[in-house]
């Protein structure tokens, strides 16, 4: 009599054939198995938590909220054709937690509610704790998160609030990866990151914390939401977590108004993937079947790239503004730690380059370059010049923006680099423009990844831009991130922008201000004083490079990125180039 096994002899292991079906579940309801499904991965996370609000005058400013639970299991055992119940979490509202999310024996717990100026409401502990409000003279404490504890935790702490000079700022909520950051002068703390996962075969960040709140006549920033749906923090109403990330909501300040509410959290959402999986003996019968119905057991890829991101640079002030400062730059190569990316092939992974921040005349800042972000890195964009008659005073981001010619201060007046701080320091401060009072207007100029802008000394000339830093990923040296140059009058001679796509300021007799060279992520130059050459230049857009071994299989996406293979003595290494927005795709 034949063996059942086919003649192989060993232990009969279960096997499943759920054809490597997805199901993403974003409403409360059941999930019903396929047939030969006998083994399910999952992805299990709960409503963020929601923003804080701010209290009567913008005295006590709200936080954000933290992410909700995040909570993955592999090779779970479940029977085929059977309907599982599964409950979705909600965010929670401004001033609440989010609810809990549960798939069989797994519970994420929901966000945990942000600190508010409303009542003196206190964070809340929960798969990731909410951030504290800003108040004064007592800022409140971030709350723990991974609260019940399980391990592999599911969550972070908030960070904490802070007031300064009378003027107050939230923290930011907790993220799954990361801990909300806290506030930092009269700027709040960013959400904690969230984590990326590719059960669904896209590679997406999940339970991102959400940004802090700020009172804006202090001068500050509101905390930006953590990657994977976390909701910006607002100097009015903070903004709603991305709904089916679990993100938590934006807190909310002050800006000479009505305060506003803080943001709703995200709702959560679970992932099932019904397995293709047999381990010991397999019957031949069940092997000819498997691959009859075409349900074989797909390869995972995986493979370890080296990267460089780059964020867009900050567009330049008007009106003898101060430069834009550099995109932020984050890089691995060379002999930096290395990304893994892993999923059943082909699997994409996101890449997102961007923008540069348009120039700017006369009353307002430069706006900052848009950050560009790729798996878990992420790098932000280069703070905004200052301009003359309305914000003298740089702005913060990856490099910071130089400060504007103004004669009230304050000085220094040249923006943080490297914020929010990474390591290793994804830029440097710009720098200080000088008092027209003393007779010279000239402005600062925009730091560089590798250097602070220059400072401006009596004597009429603008300061020069930041170096930026030099990087051959891409198989040929190529300086990116450097800040713009500053502007000048009366004479002086004007700025020149920082090696790495800096643009130079404007200068006498109308001269304009050029722009950041685009996929650098240099700074705009400063506007001058004379027409039309008073408005400030753009920022140059990012870029994102990354490196892979020569026996992988990558593309990307959409056409106008690239994929090059380098020669000797590279080792036949594959290159693919971002300069606008797409997907990387390993097979």
């Amino acid at each position: 009599m034949g063996s059942p096994n086919g003649g192989i002899i060993g232990v009969v292991n279960p096997t499943s054939f759920g054809k490597c079906t997805v199901t993403s579940v974003t409403a409360s309801g059941p999930l019903t198995t396929q047939p030969g499904t006998r083994l399910v991965d999952a992805l299990v996370v709960a409503g963020g938590g929601g923003g804080g609000g701010t209290g009567p005058g913008g005295n006590s400013v709200g936080a954000g909220g933290g992410a909700g639970g995040y909570r993955t299991s592999c090779s779970i055992s479940v029977c085929g054709a059977t309907a599982y119940p599964i409950t979705v979490g909600a965010g929670g509202a401004a001033d609440n937690s989010g609810t809990d999310t549960t798939f069989l024996s797994i519970t994420s717990t929901g966000g945990g509610k942000a600190g508010s100026g409303n009542n003196s409401i206190a964070s809340a502990t929960g798969g990731s704790g909410g951030g504290g409000s800003g108040t004064t003279p007592a800022p409140g404490a971030g709350a723990a998160g991974n609260t019940p504890s399980v391990s592999p935790p599911q969550g972070n702490s908030g960070g904490t609030g802070a007031g300064t000079g009378g003027y107050v700022v939230g923290g930011g909520g907790g993220g799954s990866s990361a801990v909300g950051a806290n506030s930092s002068g009269a700027s709040a703390g960013n959400g904690g990151a969230g984590t990326t996962n590719t059960i669904s075969g896209t590679s997406t960040i999940y339970a991102g914390g959400g940004g802090g709140g700020l009172d804006a006549r202090g001068g500050g920033t509101a905390g930006t939401g953590g990657p994977g749906g976390g909701g910006n923090g607002s100097p009015t109403t903070g903004s709603a977590g991305t709904v089916n990330t679990g993100g938590g909501g934006g807190g909310s300040g002050f800006a000479c108004g009505s305060p506003g509410p803080g943001g709703t959290g995200g709702s959560g959402i679970v992932i099932v993937k019904e397995l293709n999986k047999a381990s010991g003996s397999w019957p031949l019968s069940a092997q000819f079947r498997s691959r009859k119905q075409g349900t074989w057991v797909q390869t995972q890829c995986s493979v370890s790239v080296d990267y460089l991101v780059v964020a867009g640079g900050g567009g330049g002030g008007g009106n003898s503004g101060g430069a834009g400062g550099a995109g932020g730059y984050l890089t691995s190569f060379p002999g930096g730690t290395k990304i893994t990316l892993t999923g059943y092939g082909p699997v994409s992974f996101p890449v997102v380059v961007g923008a540069g921040g348009a120039g700017t005349n006369f009353t307002a800042r430069g706006v900052a370059g848009s950050p560009s972000s790729f798996s878990t890195i992420t790098s932000t964009g280069g703070g905004g010049g200052g301009s003359n008659n309305g914000a003298p005073t740089g702005g913060s981001g990856g490099s910071g923006g130089g400060g504007a010619v103004k004669g009230t201060g304050p000085y220094p007046n040249f923006g943080t680099g490297n914020s929010p701080p990474t390591s290793p320091s994804q830029g440097s401060n710009g720098g200080s423009g000088l008092d027209g009072y003393s007779g010279f207007f000239s402005s600062g100029g925009g730091g560089g990844a590798s250097a602070i802008g220059g400072s401006v000394i009596p004597g009429g000339c603008g300061a020069v831009g930041g170096a930026g830093s030099a990087n051959s990923i891409s198989g040929s040296s190529v300086s990116y991130a450097g800040g713009g140059g500053g502007s000048s009058e009366n004479g002086g001679t004007a700025g020149a922008g920082g090696a790495g796509g800096g643009g130079a300021g404007g200068g006498p007799g109308a001269t304009p201000a050029t722009a950041g060279t685009v996929n650098t992520g240099g700074g705009g130059g400063g506007g001058s004083q004379t027409g039309a050459a008073a408005t400030g230049a753009a920022g140059g857009s990012g870029v994102v490079i990354i490196r892979a071994p020569g026996p992988a299989s990558i593309s990307a996406s959409p056409g106008t990125n690239t994929v090059t293979t380098l020669p000797a003595p590279a080792g036949g290494c594959k290159v693919a180039t971002f300069t606008v927005s797409g997907d990387l795709t390993i097979s």
